[in-house]
């Protein structure tokens, strides 16, 4: 039982096995006082009514001397304010220090730790843990999975969220992006991949024109004077203007060397170099930057990023034989080999381990020791007497019953030798 459990009425109320025991007490020295009552109305009848009073007389004092004793730990017997009574309530200030100085004598002292650490073979008992056949790795998928799982449920999701959505945005604002955006440009045309991009933003605008050539004809139309919208050389115009772009960009994209391509590749190269090298263009990038990030759409898509990593993890977790499975398995079985095999590693893990630890016991030794011995002080009596009761008060009713039948063997040894004698 763990008694630095917080307490509830569950935890606090008497076991069945202590009310068992304690009805079995108690009905043994019940027991004896009525075969005492019987046997002394009967002792003339015959000298063996003798034995069985004798008996039933010692059992009653020995059940009732037990009795007290078990009692007076806990509360005072019968109500009643008797010296040295009620000893764990009165005490429990004193418990909670002594169980704090055990603590730290026995368990906390960085000395007595590390002596504790040198046989200890940590690397060893992790190296057979993951390379047992089905064992190690076995209890990894059903333990650590299921934890895993818990621990991602039982998160904030919107805190969390927006913490990784925050961590996220703060890495995109400290990128500096212009200089990879113009060196992956200056690449790409070195190598030549930005005329497939040239070429379907050529085809592009021409679909563009086809689609909106009523816009141009509309446009010259209004701007036109009157005369010309009399005659139709407004008509005539639009399609003239139309033709035009039609056969630029037909020309552009049939003709490799066209002038304008030469014009956009050469505006291309400006754009690369000024991407490195320009502070002026690095400065309008990181504002599109800082807006495009600040767009609620953009951080939206970023919850989305970890809700479908959040998810992703959730699956690995409550699927442990497909997350374990495969190389992943194969690399933690090496693992627990090479544990085991070579011994400088293990030794540089055990040192790393003993120290660990031995640093931990130095330095929240003394917390761990506060927090015991402030826990046992800041219960109230009642608490820590029914929480230690259930905890022992089952054993502590064998005394009682085993005082009753030693004290009836007594009582009857001590007839046998004066009837004797």
């Amino acid at each position: 039982m763990n008694l630095f459990r917080r307490p509830t009425p569950a935890a606090e109320a008497p076991s069945a096995g202590l009310q068992r025991m304690r009805w079995v007490a108690t009905g043994m020295l019940v027991a004896m006082a009525a075969t005492y009552l019987v046997s002394r109305a009967l002792d003339d009848r015959h000298p063996a009514f003798g034995f069985v009073r004798a008996f039933a007389e010692a059992a009653m004092v020995g059940g009732l001397a037990d009795w007290f004793a078990v009692t007076a730990l806990f509360r005072h017997p019968l109500g009643l304010p008797i010296p040295h009574t009620a000893i764990i309530p009165r005490n429990k200030d004193r418990i909670g220090t002594t169980l704090a100085a055990f603590l730290r004598d026995n368990f906390l002292i960085p000395a007595v730790v590390a002596r504790r650490m040198r046989g200890v073979d940590v690397a060893g008992a992790a190296g057979r843990w993951l390379a047992g056949p089905g064992g190690g790795q076995g209890r990894l998928r059903l333990g650590a999975a299921r934890l895993a799982a818990d621990v991602l449920a039982s998160l904030d999701q919107k805190r969390l969220g927006g913490m990784v959505r925050g961590a996220m945005g703060q890495r995109l604002r400290a990128l500096d992006v212009a200089p990879m955006l113009g060196q992956a440009l200056s690449a790409a045309m070195a190598e030549g991949r930005h005329l497939p991009l040239l070429d379907g933003i050529i085809r592009w605008a021409a679909k563009i024109l086809a689609a909106n050539d009523h816009l141009i004809r509309a446009m010259v139309h209004d701007r036109a004077g009157s005369v010309m919208r009399w005659t139709g050389l407004d008509e005539t115009l639009a399609n003239k203007i139309i033709d035009g772009l039609d056969n630029l960009l037909f020309e552009m994209a049939s003709d490799p060397e066209h002038p304008l391509r030469e014009k956009a590749e050469e505006g291309l190269g400006t754009l690369a170099d000024d991407l490195q090298h320009s502070p002026e263009m690095k400065a309008r990038v990181e504002r599109v930057k800082a807006e495009i990030i600040d767009n609620p759409a953009m951080q939206n898509w970023l919850d989305g990023v970890w809700e479908q990593a959040r998810a992703a993890m959730l699956r690995m977790a409550r699927d442990p034989d497909a997350a374990l499975a495969g190389q992943f398995g194969e690399a933690l079985g090496q693992l627990g080999e090479t544990l085991q095999k070579d011994p400088l590693l293990g030794a540089t893990i055990n040192r790393f381990v003993r120290r660990a630890v031995v640093g931990m016991a130095a330095d929240y030794g003394d917390g761990i020791v506060r927090l015991v011995s402030e826990t046992v002080r800041g219960w109230d009596a009642g608490t820590i007497t029914r929480r230690l009761e259930n905890a022992v008060g089952r054993d502590l009713q064998y005394i009682r019953i085993n005082g009753t039948l030693v004290g009836g063997l007594v009582g009857l040894a001590i007839h046998a030798v004066d009837v004797l004698l």
